[in-house]
């Protein structure tokens, strides 16, 4: 299968987690949490652009950071207009970003962003809340 977010190819890690050994890579990840994501799970102030054709709208720090418990490495930021940050994973060489099909044909940029502390990501309640609901959808899959 093709993927269109970026770092597919390379995307080749393997849980460090136990509570996920089912989750081969982070492809397999995107397949299970394109059943999950939804208008709930995306960010409430993009809530009304979100579509089924748009699922990763939204969803990146959620993502990330669940990647993040499943793969280890660590969570960067792009920063973006406004001053908010769009989150992706870096594992050691590897570096993908689950919910980069949100930007379309825009190139965004993976080098030399600052590391996201998950502890300031979920000082908002209705983003911690997002979070450990694709957290619960994603075990009850498994």
């Amino acid at each position: 299968m093709v993927y269109k977010f970026y770092g597919w190819e390379q995307a080749n890690v393997a849980p460090t987690n136990n509570e996920f050994e089912k989750i081969e890579n982070p492809r397999a990840l995107y397949d299970m949490l394109s059943e999950i994501w939804c208008a709930e799970t995306c960010a409430p102030r993009m809530r009304h652009e979100w579509t089924k054709e748009n699922k990763t709208l939204g969803q990146c720090s959620i993502t990330a950071f669940l990647a993040q418990d499943i793969f280890g490495g660590e969570v960067y930021g792009i920063e973006r207009a406004g001053g908010n940050f769009h989150c992706y994973n870096v594992i050691g060489d590897c570096v993908f970003d689950l919910t980069s099909e949100q930007f379309g044909d825009e190139k965004l940029c993976y080098e030399n962003n600052p590391i996201q502390a998950r502890e300031v990501h979920f000082k908002k309640e209705e983003k911690r809340l997002r979070y450990e609901y694709i957290k619960a959808e994603l075990i009850k899959k498994l």
